[in-house]
């Protein structure tokens, strides 16, 4: 067949005019090609047989093009080619090194660890559980819920674990409760914590978790307050490695145990189902779900703590990471209030905006069409409109926000389009979905701060991401008119760094000019620009002055001259020369950066003041593109890391201060630099002093570290506040 229709991939000529069909057609008639051209007379159609005829010894070329040539001299011994095992270790070492997670499960162990489950199902052997944590010095526990908002789970089970390989859990159903499974095996709810309150809340009896916070919130929910913190395996994993897209338990367990962990929680009630239905599930089922979490996270928390020594970790992970644990959980309960008036009345005036803004888009293109269809409105811009094509992806033409603000100098429906995404996002995301994420109970919305996700170190927030919320633009200013304080004799108090990060640039460079502009407590940006500019800094015009401002910040990043020139809207040669004037007259500061890029080669690491470390894989990398972005992350990472480090040993002081004070007054946000507190007036003049003292005394800078307070009905109307 080969030798007639020919294999174009190989080389293989082929009968011209010959195609798959007729090859198999003939050699089904005729059985081999041999018996094709011995009986040439015999195929059908004229053409055909004229065909075959010319192409004879090209059909036979073809033949031995095709063929295996067996007369090859080689020795093989036949069993040694057999399939066999893969080496598991190596494969395990590989798909961890590259994060092959689906192909570890297909490999890796499953249940593999020797372990002995216990549930506890009588008050005789649950008073005998009490007695042996009371008498321990530190334990590993997990808990079953309903729900996975701690503010609304309602607690099914707890498992605790302190030696290898064993754990015990206590199946749980609160009073009255009925259509549970294996109710008669469960203990009362309230029965039990009562028992477990004073082991909890005993600050000598040290405990682990994954994701401890979460335990936190939900024991704090039923009256207990969580003491003796010391260990969380999933921000000992982040910190260890803040590259990684996640740790959860069961990549944790991979990544240091091979182990995959037994059952998922989607296994135990059903694909696409609620944990609420967790109290459904027959309790042995659950409690080696339980049982286990605790038993890996007591395994890996040993693993961990020694990876942390290794590393020098020791001083941020216990006198920062795990404190700062408490604090976001006491931020995450005590919430925000939202003006629901307030937003009710924002909604409709931006409905009424996105008409209006829907109408003049639909006059400057000329017709109406889906805005929020790429494809339609490529439509729109390219084939009608005949604007230039900016970028290319792999469905089509990109309109997306980069194309847009380009576009935007060619035709005014771009910028009409842009107001109008910006105008939807902010409705959708927070002026509409901030009402519902309103705690019944607590008539408050309680985000959530997370502490295992950005790799710089900062903190992030999530229902509603309060990092998000636009401060440039007067939409995303509006917003921030909705958080209010709890009631009528509150207020909200909201902390700012003042320049935070170039005053790090400062301190880590040594810079003799930049020390000075601090020092004095000049306008940074104004000072900068009388250096730049050669002139006195009364003389520094507001233009002056911006572009200052974006090479300060800008440097922070690893601007280049391109990007700076896009910042500024000037030509690259003009941006060129201004960075190049901006470090003559700071050349430490540019002796500090390159030394930065320079650590990352050696170590394939930079670090934060604190030693946060941030890996950067691909500083050597032969790609340029690569390279550069690694470059500018080698020179942001310690910076904006160190600012996160600032940050989260203030809000660690002041939280001790609030409790050991016993104050009434709140923090209750923390974005980016800024932190937030909601406050009785009768404390303002205190809460003022300890906040500033908190936020600028926690570590010496070669520099003053400041902090702007204000105070206000409410997050965006505030009024500088100095001593009360």
């Amino acid at each position: 067949i080969m030798a007639l229709m020919g294999d174009a991939t190989d080389n293989i000529p082929g009968v011209h005019g010959i195609g798959e069909k007729s090859a198999i057609e003939l050699i089904g008639q005729f059985g081999s090609l041999d018996a094709l051209y011995k009986n040439l007379d015999n195929v059908r159609g004229e053409a055909k047989r004229k065909m075959l005829k010319d192409n004879e010894k090209m059909a036979y070329l073809s033949r031995e093009l095709a063929q295996l040539d067996t007369d090859v001299p080689i020795k093989v011994d036949f069993e040694e080619l057999e399939l066999k095992e893969p080496d598991r270790e190596k494969l395990l070492e590989m798909f961890k090194e590259l994060e092959f997670k689906s192909l570890l499960k297909d490999i890796s162990p499953k249940g593999d660890l020797k372990s002995e489950y216990e549930l506890i199902e009588d008050e005789k052997r649950f008073g005998e559980l009490v007695k042996n944590l009371k008498g321990l010095k530190s334990f590993t526990f997990d808990s079953e819920t309903t729900h996975e908002d701690p503010m609304q789970a309602r607690l099914t089970g707890i498992s605790f674990s302190w030696e290898t390989g064993r754990c015990y859990y206590i199946g749980m159903a609160a009073g009255g409760e009925t259509s549970a499974v294996d109710r008669e095996r469960k203990l009362d709810t309230d029965f039990v914590l009562k028992e477990l309150k004073d082991i909890f809340e005993d600050d000598r009896i040290k405990k682990t978790g994954q994701n401890i916070k979460y335990e936190y919130i939900v024991l704090f929910n039923y009256g207990i307050t969580l003491r003796g913190i010391e260990f969380d395996t999933m921000v000992a994993s982040y910190l260890l490695n803040p590259s990684k897209l996640n740790h959860n338990l069961e990549d944790i367990s991979f990544e240091y145990l091979s182990h995959k962990m037994t059952t998922s929680i989607q296994d135990l009630i059903g694909k696409g189902k609620s944990a609420i239905t967790m109290d459904r599930v027959p309790v042995e089922k659950v409690c080696a779900y339980c049982c286990e979490d605790s038993d890996v996270t007591f395994r890996l928390r040993n693993i961990l703590d020694k990876e942390i020594t290794k590393k020098d970790f020791d001083e941020l992970f216990y006198k920062v990471e795990m404190p700062l644990v408490e604090v976001l959980a006491t931020m995450e309960i005590n919430g925000v209030s939202i003006d629901r008036e307030y937003l009710s009345r924002l909604s409709s005036e931006m409905e009424k905006k996105l008409t209006g803004l829907t109408g003049r888009i639909f006059d400057m293109a000329g017709e109406e069409f889906n805005i929020n269809s790429p494809k339609q409105l490529s439509v729109i811009l390219f084939d009608k409109l005949k604007l230039p094509i900016v970028k290319r992806t792999k469905t089509g033409v990109s309109t997306d926000e980069e194309v847009l603000n380009k576009l935007a100098f060619s035709h005014p429906l771009p910028k009409a389009l842009l107001e109008y995404r910006e105008l939807a996002k902010l409705k959708s995301t927070y002026v509409d979905a901030l009402p519902g994420l309103i705690n019944p109970k607590t008539g408050k919305v309680h985000t959530s701060f997370n502490q295992t996700v950005t790799q710089t170190g900062r903190l992030s927030s999530s229902e509603p991401n309060l990092q998000n919320i636009p401060i440039k633009t007067e939409e995303g200013r509006r917003i921030r008119r909705a958080f209010i304080p709890s009631g009528e004799n509150n207020v909200l108090i909201s902390a700012d760094y003042s320049q935070i990060e170039l005053r790090i640039v400062a301190h880590l460079s040594g810079d003799k000019e930049l020390l000075t502009a601090f020092k004095e407590g000049s306008d940074i940006h104004a000072y900068t620009a009388s250096l730049v500019f050669g002139v006195d800094e009364k003389d520094v015009t507001g233009e002056m002055r911006n572009m200052a401002k974006t090479v300060n910040f800008g440097i922070i990043y690893g601007m280049s001259p391109y990007g700076l020139s896009q910042s500024l809207k000037i030509d690259v040669n003009k941006a060129k020369e201004f960075i190049d004037a901006y470090f003559e007259r700071y050349p430490d500061v540019r002796s500090y950066l390159e030394g930065l890029i320079e650590e990352a080669r050696q170590n394939g690491f930079v670090a934060t003041l604190l030693g946060r470390r941030r890996y950067i894989p691909d500083i050597n990398n032969n790609d340029m593109r690569m390279r550069q972005f690694a470059e500018r992350t080698a020179i942001n990472a310690p910076i904006q890391g160190s600012a996160a480090d600032i940050i989260k040993v203030a809000m660690i002081a002041i939280h001790e201060a609030l409790m050991k004070k016993r104050l009434k007054s709140k923090m209750i946000m923390q974005v980016h630099d800024e932190l937030v507190f909601d406050v009785p007036r009768t404390e303002a003049k205190e809460i003022f002093r300890l906040i500033k003292d908190g936020m600028e005394n926690v570590i010496k800078l070669k520099v003053p570290v400041e902090a702007h307070v204000e105070m206000g009905g409410n997050w965006l109307d505030m009024s500088p506040l100095e001593e009360v």
